[in-house]
This record gives C-alpha cells, sequence and structure tokens, in this order.
C-alpha cells in the first residue's frame, strides 16, 4: 500500500465531510423548507442553512465553524495495519487543519491549551474492524460540541418524565430529548437512539446508528413504527429550526438496541444538528477510490 496516496485520499475524505453535506440530509432540509409556512421564521432559518450549504460546497469550506469531533471507523483489510492506518489518517487531519478544512479544535481537558492541530488524546476518535473483503472501508463523522452538549441519557424508570421500562418509556425519553434540545442543539436535529447497553456502549451504539441513511427503514418493525412516530409528535411540537417555531423540528430518528443487565436501563440519545457531516469511502490495496459512501 501506497500511503501517501492514501493520505490524499483521506485528507479528500475529510474535506468532503467538513464542506459537503450528504444528498439524504440535504433533500430533508428541503423537504422541511417545502414545509414551513411562507414568510416564518421556520422557512428564513431553514432558507439560512440551505444557502449556507450551497457556499460551503462552492467555496470547499467547513458547513460550520465548530467542526466538531473526529470520528472514524474503519474496516481494515489484511493489507492495511492499524497502525499505519492511524499515522496516516493523523498526517491527514494536521494537512487539513493547516489547510482551513477543519477548525483547530482540540483542547487539552487539564491545561486548556489548544494542540492546534487537532491531534490529542482520544482525538481523533477510531473505531477499527477487520474488513470481510479485500476493499479499505472508511466513514468518518463531524459532530459539533453544539450538538453534543444536547445529547441525553436516561435511566429507566424515571419518574420525572413517567417513563417505565419499556418502548412507550423509550418514547418519553426521546420526546423529552427534543424538547431541551430546542433552541440550543442547532435544529433541525437528528437522533441517534440506542436501548439498552451500558452507559459506554449505549452512547458508542447511539453515535454509530447516524451512519443510517435519513430515508433507510428499520430492520425491527417495533423500533421502524417508533422511529415513524418520534419523527411525528416532535414535529408537532411547533418547535421548528433553530427552536423559532415551525414544522421541521427533526429530520430523522434512527433507533438500535443492545442488550443490558437485568440492574439497568439505559436509553441513550445521540443528538446530531442539521449540519450533519458524515461520509466515507471503499479503497482497493492499489489506492483506487472504487465507492463514496454518502453522495453529497
Amino acid at each position: 500500500m501506497e500511503t501517501k496516496i492514501l493520505q490524499a485520499n483521506l485528507l479528500e475524505l475529510i474535506r468532503r465531510t467538513s464542506a459537503e453535506l450528504p444528498g439524504d440530509v440535504k433533500q430533508a432540509i428541503a423537504k422541511g423548507l417545502r414545509k414551513e409556512k411562507k414568510d416564518s421564521s421556520g422557512q428564513y432559518a431553514l432558507q439560512v442553512i440551505s444557502d449556507n450549504i450551497g457556499m460551503a460546497k462552492v467555496n470547499s469550506l467547513p458547513i460550520c465553524q465548530d467542526t466538531g469531533t473526529i470520528i472514524c471507523y474503519a474496516e481494515l483489510p489484511s493489507w492495511c495495519d492499524e497502525k499505519t492506518f492511524r499515522k496516516t489518517y493523523e498526517r491527514a487531519v494536521v494537512k487539513a487543519t493547516k489547510v482551513g478544512y477543519l477548525r483547530q479544535n482540540s483542547v487539552d481537558s487539564i491545561t486548556g491549551v489548544n494542540s492546534g492541530n487537532n491531534l490529542g488524546p482520544g482525538n481523533p476518535a477510531y473505531h477499527f474492524h477487520p474488513a470481510k473483503g479485500k476493499s479499505l472501508t472508511v466513514k468518518m463523522m463531524l459532530k459539533g460540541g453544539g450538538s453534543e452538549n444536547m445529547s441525553a441519557q436516561y435511566s429507566l424508570p424515571d419518574n420525572r418524565i413517567g417513563a417505565g421500562r419499556d418502548l412507550e418509556g423509550v418514547r418519553r425519553c426521546l420526546l423529552d430529548a427534543v424538547v431541551n434540545a430546542q433552541g440550543k442543539g442547532c435544529g433541525p436535529g437528528i437522533l441517534g437512539v440506542c436501548v439498552g447497553g451500558d452507559r459506554g456502549s449505549g452512547y458508542v451504539a447511539a453515535k454509530e446508528t447516524l451512519f443510517r441513511l435519513l430515508d433507510d427503514k428499520n430492520d425491527d418493525k417495533r423500533l421502524a413504527k417508533l422511529e415513524r412516530q418520534i419523527m411525528k409528535e416532535a414535529n408537532s411540537l411547533g418547535i421548528g429550526p433553530m427552536g423559532f417555531g415551525g414544522e421541521t423540528t427533526l429530520l430523522g430518528v434512527k433507533i438500535t438496541h443492545r442488550n443490558r443487565v437485568p440492574a439497568s436501563f439505559f436509553v441513550s440519545v445521540a443528538y446530531m444538528c442539521w449540519a450533519f457531516r458524515r461520509n466515507g469511502f471503499q479503497m482497493g490495496e492499489g489506492g483506487k477510490i472504487s465507492r463514496w459512501l454518502y453522495e453529497s
């Protein structure tokens, strides 16, 4: 494997992820814009968002000034080892920061010092898996701090919101998370949700489910029904884009589940803002990208 070619491909992945929203997200925003009342605050907010998306792509600039946490998932074939991939990806991150695709966004939590190159303990955040075939598959997500601040985790039962240990309880948690995020999480938002697991695995799974397309259907019929219900109920609350009021509070809801121990029942909610930046590619050993995973 030629690491220079891999680095160039990873740099392009970072650029696309930062500057170009995936097609499914743009379609959802356009759909929301059509639903908003003419000359309303909701319509105005979504039009500004839509214009921003277009300008970012044309000028190859970050869609949002907060380029967020860098999350990378890689399925490694036999010809690409973890150590080599990490070094190559980090060189691409440093380059992307230097040229402005990424903001200097990694701060030492003890000293408060910014590394200046987006590298540091836990950043980027890596998740490695063995590849099933001969291709290298890379997915990445940029998750802004504003949306991350509105993520939430519930331990059921929760008497505050009347939520028991069942799907009705999960429903109450998700609507509570939406209400708490209004005007703060850069809505319209997307919910990535995990029912069950422990506190750590639940949040990881909740973020992983955000890699699903917004217009796909959950394989679990029970969760598919709940996704549709939350979308309908959340968008009837009148919160609207940026909390200004309107019809478009959520762009999507993606729910997964993990087994739990009897003593615990967690519901983990990864809140994503409208700047839903995710992308990925598949690459062969020769360095040629065979497929981009999310069309812009």
